[in-house]
């Protein structure tokens, strides 16, 4: 994907605290031309050191931004569609429809995504089935299992 295109999708990691997750989602995102938002404060550094280290030699392919806040990012991104992934949704992400430039919202791999942002807008909350045993699934597999769900829906890769 070329750094002027539109991105397929973008993706939002709110606060993330595993560098080598966001690795993971961040080299997704490079594979089906997503950008990458990551919402601080962030768990780790992102100089090169730490990112050589949580294995995104790729970074530099990336289609990336750091912002400050949530809501710079969803001022910068307000006219989309945003999708909230939380284990709190009562829908099932396969009964969502999506279409090309639209958000996922992903909370941070301890705390999840605040109440408030949650509880605003619920129909856009969105899960994965699992049993109620299971505290929570691991973030990366969580954002890269949503990414693809949307590339089977958009047809495939443009």
């Amino acid at each position: 994907m070329s750094p002027s295109s539109e991105p397929l999708m973008h993706v939002v990691l709110y606060q993330p605290d595993i560098p080598q997750n966001t690795g993971n989602i961040g080299r997704t995102c490079v594979a089906v031309g997503a950008k990458l938002w990551l919402v601080r404060p962030l768990g780790f550094k992102l100089d090169a050191k730490h990112l050589r280290r949580a294995g995104m030699d790729y970074w530099q392919h990336l289609n990336w931004e750091a912002v400050d806040s949530l809501e710079e990012v969803q001022e910068r991104l307000s006219d989309r569609t945003w999708w909230k992934l939380t284990k709190f949704a009562t829908r099932l992400l396969w009964e969502a429809e999506f279409e090309p430039g639209q958000v996922f919202l992903f909370g941070s791999e301890s705390n999840g995504l605040p109440p408030s942002v949650r509880d605003a807008s619920p129909e856009c909350n969105l899960k994965l089935p699992m049993y109620e045993e299971v505290r929570s699934l691991n973030l990366a597999s969580t954002a890269n299992t949503v990414m693809y769900e949307a590339v089977r829906q958009f047809g495939g890769l443009p």
